[in-house]
């Protein structure tokens, strides 16, 4: 134990010594931690306050181009803002850069009689159909499209989103033009307002629950889903420091010293690992403590820690000893510091990406959707987010330890044999 207990307080002032290190360990990712987090909670909250702006330029006179201008701002998606006279492409384009607006449509200028020609046709198609005298237009024309400009920095499923709703506010318009249409044909007055209200907007509501262990229904935040995987990604990132801890120590030949004195190397990877190991943990307790606390200054949602602390501890422990084992295994098979450091940083972020921290595993396809299973950040996270977003427990989390346990082992049986190739022990 005295022995142990030497090499620690080695470790512990080789560790204090190393500022970037310390940095690169606490500072960072807590910096990190905080901007992605806002920015992913301004994109969940897209819909209900960050409004993505919107020029409308309406070249239509009639009452149907109104009505969709009143529908797309109902949507609740939209700031919306017109532009008055004829607009062309380029135009229309300037004018979007001037006011900073990432979307843009233009209404034809036949839109409502175009609108209101369709629906009477379809109106009396649909008389015709029950046996009833019907009008119909001999000669119909489509709708012109409306065209729909968008600032190339959103995203595709932003852009789905927003084709999706303007349809829905489209398709209002035109259905309420085919019910006026139907309804005069067979009551030959105006269909009243209460009633046409009713009919439209007679929609089934839609629950939104959310599956967990615990029976719980308190909708995850961001908060929820980016600490846990930032503060991953933290543990990992400790092969900055560690790594080229052991490089330093294989080059001044520490390890060779250790076969000439009556101690055992075992003594000195085992420090190593406890010392990094609380490195991990202190890590875990500072990033959740900011989310609890600190957050809330910022504007962010709070953390909500999971109800079975006992696994939270658990998973963080083990989550940290596997990237203890990880930076000690890329430190044995690096020969300078460099090395340990340049494929220790790519490492951990090619990792990340493949377990899920950057780009959900849900979404992955093909090989890299099963690439996700040779990661070990993929078993962290799986395992923090069944504490934190499901709501479940220890039993829950075993099916997620187990591998990442088996991970943790190949490091360390992989860091044993290049020792012993090496010579180091």
């Amino acid at each position: 134990m005295f022995k142990l207990k030497a090499t620690i307080i080695k470790d512990i002032r080789i560790l204090l010594r190393d500022k970037v290190g310390i940095s690169l360990m606490f500072v960072m990712p807590i910096i990190l931690v905080v901007v992605v987090t806002s920015i992913q909670n301004s994109t969940f909250q897209l819909v209900n306050k960050n409004r993505l702006s919107i020029l409308i330029n309406n070249s239509d006179t009639g009452q149907a181009s109104k009505q969709l201008i009143k529908a797309i701002g109902k949507i609740g998606m939209f700031k919306v803002s017109q532009v008055k006279g004829p607009q062309t492409e380029k135009s229309i384009t300037e004018i979007m850069h001037q006011r900073d607006a990432m979307l843009g449509v233009i209404i034809p200028a036949n839109f409502s009689a175009r609108v209101s020609a369709k629906s009477k046709n379809i109106a009396g198609k649909a008389l015709t159909s029950f046996g009833l005298q019907g009008d119909t237009v001999k000669k119909v024309y489509d709708v012109d499209p409306l065209t729909l400009y968008y600032n190339p920095i959103l995203q595709e499923s932003i852009r789905l989103s927003v084709k999706g709703a303007v349809g829905s506010a489209l398709q209002l318009v035109e259905s309420r033009e085919t019910l006026r249409s139907l309804y005069f044909s067979i009551n030959e007055k105006q269909l009243p307002e209460s009633l046409e209200n009713e009919m439209l907007n007679n929609k089934t509501a839609i629950n939104e629950i959310p599956v967990s262990k615990d029976g719980t229904r308190i909708t995850p935040n961001a908060t929820q889903h980016n600490v846990p995987a930032w503060t991953i990604f933290a543990m990992f990132f400790i092969i900055m420091s560690l790594g080229g801890s052991v490089v330093r120590e294989k080059v001044s030949g520490s390890f060779i010293r250790l076969k000439t004195l009556p101690t055992n190397y075992m003594v000195g990877l085992l420090s190593k690992q406890i010392v990094y190991l609380l490195v991990t943990i202190l890590q875990a307790a500072v990033i959740f403590s900011m989310g609890i606390w600190l957050f809330p200054f910022f504007g962010l949602p709070a953390l909500n820690l999971p109800s079975d602390l006992s696994a939270l501890v658990i998973v963080t422990i083990i989550c940290g000893w596997c990237a203890v084992s990880y930076a000690i295994c890329v430190g044995v098979f690096a020969d300078t510091q460099e090395q340990a450091n340049g494929f220790g940083a790519v490492s951990i972020v090619i990792l990340a990406s493949i377990g899920g921290l950057m780009v959900p595993s849900f979404a992955m396809q093909g090989f890299f959707k099963s690439a996700a299973d040779i990661s070990p950040m993929h078993w962290c996270l799986q395992a923090y987010y069944t504490l934190f977003l499901e709501g479940g427990k220890l039993k829950d989390v075993v099916n997620n330890i187990i591998p990442l346990f088996i991970i943790t082992l190949v490091f360390q049986f992989v860091t044993f044999i290049g020792l012993k190739r090496k010579n180091l022990i």
